[in-house]
Formats: structure tokens, sequence, C-alpha cells
């Protein structure tokens, strides 16, 4: 009989002490993803394929919790707010380090917060603007401000103020920050569950189990349970389904809807809707002239709004959405804190959509475009039912079908009349689709170059108020002038469709989107 080592027995008492708590340790999951990350910097990046993703590369000194609304302690153990508001002082975990062994210190944590809230790198630092100074002592954090920030323990648990070794990311070749992101995104090392291991753009990517992460599983050993979870990258959604099925991959995003109840009924599979706040829109290019110099008519208001009228949302949620979405009203989700209940959106009312539409000039209709992402059946079902809709008042649509990164690429340079969006809240506050949607910053308004200063003005002022009616009254009416310029099409509010193996335990995509990989077990 063969005789066990020593590490075969510690390895089979680790097994069984997790077994007998109810998860397993090793494996690999391959999850199917619809379109490959694109930039895996936690701060110059403004797309979802990036930031659902960081949260198993990168940790947070606060973090979300899983229902999104709150936050809890990350890397730092413990955070206290002095009485005016003006200092928060940030306690470090003892023992941290990033996934190649070395420590994670306050100097780190400093050059991190200083980079991110830096006006030059990327869009996202106005969630930090408050900060005046960082400093670092020991395993202590303090931040002082420059006035009351509402919104500060939310951001310091948003994916852009993530904590990378300043060593590492100051010995990647590049003359400037930006191109030393680049190298070092390529290569990005954290202190998530996971880190990158391979990487074949538009195919896969393979992450492996960080060996110094911090949390604790259930068997109180270190997490995570997987020893792999590799990602497929399958655009079309029929490919996404049919390898799940086949049992090739265990889990896929993206589900469409109308495929819900099959797979649901599937004994093999564990269809999920997780919920969201995540919001459908039409972006418009609101400027009077398009990116190829030619007249917009979206300029105007009055046909903005005609096209509002003239979708109806209640036909357009049961045919695209199964009957899972709800229409939105306000720009932001009904789950986002300080949206406006009052508000009533745009009832279905083709005969003020012409009227719109002759008043502005259009008595005979127009044609517009729309980008949208090939191999997407939901995105196909939904242009195809707005090409009907604004058919019937006289407007006509024209589908042009991009793969991810050319649709991305296209819309970050301006380069659209319309593109169909989903937008998800990455902090549980308005302040952040506040700022992406509805203020001219450096995204002009989703790109869509809308611009009000009155709302500038609410907006600034929000970000100060430590008042909780005020701050609601602040964005009772950003979200008035918003509704009443439209410079989007307001469509529905929908949850994230996950299919999973019966046996995929622990996954979870928050409320905020992300994919929450770190405690994900395999029941075979």
């Amino acid at each position: 009989m063969k005789r066990m080592t020593r590490a075969a027995l510690a390895l089979a008492a680790t097994l069984s002490l997790g077994q007998a708590l109810g998860v397993t340790r090793g494996g690999q999951m391959v999850f199917g993803r619809a379109a490959d990350s694109l930039f895996l910097d936690p701060v110059l990046n403004d797309a979802n394929l990036d930031i659902w993703i960081l949260t198993n590369l990168y940790d947070t000194l606060l973090q979300p919790t899983p229902d999104g609304k709150r936050v809890q302690p990350g890397l730092a153990s413990r955070y206290v707010v002095s009485k005016d508001g003006m200092t928060m002082t940030l306690t470090l975990r003892p023992g941290i380090k990033f996934a190649d062994g070395s420590p994670i210190t306050s100097a780190d944590v400093k050059w991190n917060l200083d980079r991110a809230r830096n006006p030059d790198n990327g869009i996202w630092g106005y969630l930090i603007e408050s900060i005046a100074s960082v400093a670092a002592s020991g395993n202590t954090v303090t931040i002082t401000l420059k006035h009351p920030d509402p919104v500060l323990p939310s951001a310091l648990a948003a994916f852009n103020t993530a904590i990378m070794p300043q060593k590492l990311f100051d010995a990647a070749p590049g003359k400037n920050d930006a191109e030393k992101a680049k190298a070092f995104a390529e290569h990005p090392i954290g202190s998530g569950p996971f880190v990158l291991s391979e990487w074949k753009r538009g195919s896969y990517m393979v992450l492996k189990r960080n060996p110094y992460y911090w949390k604790m599983g259930e068997d109180k050993k270190a997490l995570p349970y997987l020893d792999t979870l590799r990602f497929e990258i399958l655009p079309d959604d029929n490919t996404r389904i049919l390898k799940l099925q086949a049992g090739e991959i265990q889990g896929a995003e993206f589900i469409p809807l109308s495929r819900a109840p099959e797979l649901r009924a599937d004994p093999k599979l564990n269809m999920v809707l997780f919920p969201s706040t995540q919001v459908n829109s039409i972006f418009m290019n609101n400027r009077p002239k398009l990116k190829n110099g030619t007249a917009n008519p979206l300029s105007d208001v009055r046909v903005r709004q005609a096209l509002n009228y003239a979708v109806n949302r209640p036909a357009l949620i049961q045919l695209v959405t199964f009957g899972a979405g709800k229409p939105m009203t306000s720009f932001m989700s009904s789950s986002t804190p300080l949206f406006d209940k009052s508000l009533k959106g745009f009832p279905y009312d083709p005969a003020k959509a012409k009227a719109l539409l002759t008043a502005a000039g259009y008595a005979n209709g127009m044609d517009v475009s729309i980008i949208t992402t090939s191999g997407n059946a939901t995105s196909q079902a939904l242009t195809t039912t707005l090409q009907q809709m604004w058919g019937a008042v006289g407007v006509r649509l024209k589908i042009e079908q991009l793969d991810a990164a050319s649709n991305t690429a296209r819309y970050r340079a301006n380069d659209f009349q319309m593109r169909a969006s989903g937008w998800t809240d990455d902090l549980a506050d308005p302040s952040e689709i506040t700022s992406y949607f509805a203020v001219a910053g450096t995204t002009e308004a989703a790109h869509t170059g809308f611009s009000d200063p009155t709302i500038e003005k609410l907006f600034v002022q929000s970000q100060q108020e430590i008042n909780k009616a005020k701050r609601a009254a602040q964005y009772k009416q950003i979200q008035t002038i918003y509704n009443n310029a439209s410079p989007i099409i307001y469509l529905y509010e929908t949850p994230y469709p996950v299919a999973l193996a019966k046996f995929v335990k622990g996954f979870n995509q928050i409320p905020l989107g992300n994919n929450i990989f770190e405690a994900t077990w395999l029941d075979k």
C-alpha cells in the first residue's frame, strides 16, 4: 500500500474540510464572454468589458457589499471619517501582499490614489476630486479633503481606485503614465483573487489563483477556491449557449432573454437573472454636425423628443426582454440612490411624435443611423423593433453592425449618430452615472455632446452637499432638466442574465455589474 506524504495528507485534510463545509477546492471553470477585455488598467478605461473583470485582478481599499448598496472593508480593515467630514483615516490589513508576493504598503496606496485623482489620467478622476492630499505612515493612510464628500466611501470601492504595485508600474516601459499603463496592463499584477496567466486577444484569457490573496473561504483557507478561471471569447449568443449545453463551458453571460425560459427548463443548467442597476438606452449624437460633416437632425430637441414618443416601451419590453424589463423613466436606474420616483417618462404617442417632427421641418420623415454590436441577438431584436416603430412616424433607421472593438472605437471618437448602449452603476451613488450621462466633462456627456449649464452647476453642488434632503432636491432637478432635453432614447431596465452549469456554485454578479468569481467552486 502506497504511503501518503505529509503534503498529500495535508491536502487531503484541506479537501475533506472544504467538502464538509460544502465547498470543493481546485479545478478550472470556463466562462463564455460576449466580448474580450480591451485594457486592464483600473484608471484609464471606461468599458464594462474591462471593469467587470478588474475586480478579479485588483483589490480596492473598500469593497461593495454583495447587494451593491453599501461598502465593506477591503484592503483597509477599517476607516474613520472626522466629525467635520474633512479627513478620512484608513487602516490597512496586516500582511497583505500583491500577487507577486511583494507587500502592499501605505506608500502604494498613496501613489495609486494620487494617480487616480490626477485629472490628466482617464475620465473617472472626478469620483475622488474632493481629495486634497494623501499621507502614508506605517499601515495608515490619511486622506485630507478639499470639502466634505458624501461619495468618497463608495468611490474607494470603485474600480478606478484599485491598488497596484508602484515599483512594478514604474518599471514598465514607457515615457509617460499612459505608455506605462499600456505595458503594465498586458501582464498586470494586483492583489485580487486571481492573476492573469495568459491572454490571446479576441480568443481567450486565463486567470490563475493568487496564492497571496488575503480573504478566507468557508474552510478557513485563502480564497479563491478555483485553481484556474478561463474566459472564452464567444461573441455569438447561439455559440455561447450551444457550448454551455454541450458542457464545453460552465457559464455564459449576456444570455438573450428570449432564451431564458428554454435554459431554465434544462436540468443541467441554472439560468439566473441577477438583480441589476442596468439601464438600456440609445445614445444620440446631439451635435449640429456628425463626424463626417453632414447636418444632424438629432441636434433638434423636438426630433429627440419625437423619437422618444414614438417608442412603444411595453411592446418593446415584451418583444426584446420577454417581459423581464421595465420602462426607463430617468437616465438612472430605479435602484440608483436618489432616483426620482415621480418621473413618468415618455408615453407612447405617435401622433405627438409626428407633430414634433413636422414642427422641426421633417413632415416627410428623415433618415438616421445606429451602430450596434454584431452577433448580439438582443441588440438585433431591439434595433429591428425600433426600425419598425420609427418607420410608422416616417423615420427610416439604418442599422450598422460592428464588432465590439470597432463599436467602442467609433463611440469614443464621437463617430456615430445613434448607438445602442447599456450602463451599470459602479458605485451606490447617482454621481457616477450623472457625470457620465449628463455632465460635459471628459466624456462629453456619454459622447452625445449634450451640455446644460444648470446641470453642470447642480452637479458640482451635489458633490459637496452632505445634507441628504438638499442633495435629493438637486438630483431631482437634474433628472427633470435632462429628461426634457432628451439627449438619449429611454428604453428599459433589465437584469443580468447568466447561465451556469448546475455544478457551478458561489458565482455572483452584483447589481453594480462586477462578476465575482472569488468564492466560485465546482460541485462535481
